[in-house]
């Protein structure tokens, strides 16, 4: 498998945007891999919302989810997410629920272009079995958590970003290139 550094030079006009590239989507989507790779490709400073939530609070986003709850989390989620949306030229990678709030996207979107990573239930399930900081996954159906939570986000997730990008089947390093070229695209116009 080629590595990232193997792309061709990227044009002036990206390295000179202030725009953040920002990532979302489902839990299990790849984020946080892509984000690594785009940071690698374009020199960029990654920022995860989560573990900026997780800074702030000093505690875990498991531990948030069991003492306060799921929405003082959205809270906290929001927070962080209009201080780090102030940032330029960084990669941003969001909760997968940051969606389910009209000022979060409308920050996010304030400052960069965004990409909504997503993937079928099943493959979801398999990349996030082995993880038990899920805390929405902490059922005895699983999948069909993925799916329900998957059903009620969906309209977020098309509203919301600017480009819808499939991870199933292609690695960190396939999915940055293709978030690359449409970046490319939309920071020229």
């Amino acid at each position: 498998m080629r590595r990232a550094e193997t792309m061709t030079p990227i044009s002036g006009k990206l390295h000179n945007s202030d725009l953040n590239i920002v990532l979302t989507g489902f839990m299990g989507t790849g984020k946080s891999s892509v984000a690594r790779e785009l940071a690698h490709m374009l020199g960029r400073k990654v920022v995860d919302v989560d573990a900026e939530i997780e800074r702030r609070a000093g505690k875990s986003i498991s531990s948030i989810f069991a003492e306060y709850g799921e929405p003082r989390f959205r809270d906290l989620e929001t927070e962080a997410t209009r201080e780090t949306a102030k940032g330029k030229s960084q990669i941003i990678s969001t909760g997968g629920g940051v969606v389910l709030r009209k000022e979060n996207m409308d920050a996010l979107r304030g400052s960069g272009i965004v990409f909504c990573l997503f993937a079928t239930p099943e493959a979801i399930l398999e990349r996030t079995r082995s993880n038990k900081d899920r805390p929405l996954l902490q059922t005895s159906d699983p999948l069909g958590k993925i799916r329900e939570l998957l059903e009620t986000r969906d309209r977020y997730y098309r509203n919301t970003c600017s480009y819808m990008i499939d991870t199933v089947g292609k690695t960190p390093g396939e999915v940055a290139r293709e978030i690359l070229e449409k970046f490319c695209l939309k920071a020229e116009k």
